[in-house]
């Protein structure tokens, strides 16, 4: 019977069972945490219902990318990239501590920052062209084009409309997301577009080749424009997000506006990637990745 002093993971098969052999680097830091804080760890396999039946369980639940069903529960997700990592009381990254806190580039070491950002554009884009502008906007996109959710501002299908007509000059370059599965009607709502539109032109994926080259990203919220900060990518974003702060906000500043702010922005992308990883995130790969995982469970109520 599992205690009020028990945590029960539910995680997918290679996810669960990398986890039990104790090889999997994060999961085995935050049951370092809570068994040093008293809490014995379990493991179990995940599905909706099992989440569901957490909340008449005792003690705490952690989920992986999945809502939380009780108050007991937390969800830890990728940052993006490894080995960063969030611990939240919901997968709405736009409702994420970081989302709400305020960022100072004068509060980042200037010679640090730029260290840690040359080192991860590296890292990650060991074969990607230097970063320039080559006269055109990328616009990554995402799921459910036809559909305005809650969390945006415009559907996709409108936001590339807008970035139309409100850069009348540029080549635009829309790229549909190569892992999402898209109705043939959403796609030619894309391909009219680009039927009336020449400058408008239609890939999937190629991410490494576009966002070295393009001046700036338009997206709702996609990873690409997180990603853009590595090449120092001006962003305008059309829906609520957790890397926001820099970017030119589509609903706050009014779209007219957002288009003319994003043209002569130069935000300090090495600091905010600095104050978003190492300050705001857990990194796994760090001799403070505890505290950092502690401060997390605190955050969201635990006893740790």
């Amino acid at each position: 019977m599992t205690s009020a002093a028990t945590v029960t993971f539910y995680l997918d098969d290679s996810l669960r069972i990398s986890a039990e052999a104790g090889t999997h680097n994060f999961i085995g830091k935050v049951e370092t945490v809570l068994k040093s804080a008293g809490l014995t760890v379990e493991f179990r396999a995940n599905s909706g219902a099992a989440r569901l039946a957490s909340a008449l369980r005792p003690g705490y639940a952690m989920f992986h990318m999945d809502q939380p069903t009780h108050t007991r529960a937390l969800t830890m997700r990728r940052v993006y990239h490894y080995p960063f990592w969030q611990i939240e009381p919901t997968t709405e990254r736009w409702d994420w501590h970081v989302a709400r806190a305020t960022f100072d580039p004068d509060d980042v070491d200037t010679t640090e920052a730029r260290r840690f950002h040359a080192f991860w554009r590296k890292r990650l884009f060991p074969d990607a062209e230097p970063a320039s502008k080559q006269g055109f906007v990328y616009v990554p996109l995402q799921g459910r084009l036809s559909e305005k959710r809650s969390f945006q501002s415009i559907s996709p299908v409108e936001m590339v409309e807008t970035t139309l007509r409100h850069d009348p000059d540029r080549l635009v370059f829309a790229s549909f997301h190569p892992r999402e599965t898209y109705t043939e009607s959403e796609r030619r709502l894309i391909y009219d577009l680009a039927d009336k539109n020449p400058r408008l032109s239609i890939k999937t994926g190629g991410m490494d080749r576009l966002l070295p080259g393009c001046d700036y990203v338009v997206t709702q919220n996609s990873s690409v424009a997180f990603n853009g900060i590595l090449f120092e990518k001006p962003m305008i974003l059309f829906a609520r997000s957790d890397f926001h702060h820099i970017a030119a906000n589509a609903e706050a500043l009014g779209v007219a506006q957002a288009f003319d702010a994003v043209q002569t922005m130069t935000p300090n992308f090495a600091a905010y990637l600095w104050w978003f990883w190492q300050q705001m995130a857990i990194n796994a790969g760090r001799p403070e990745a505890q505290d950092q995982i502690r401060a997390s469970l605190r955050r969201g109520g635990w006893p740790v």
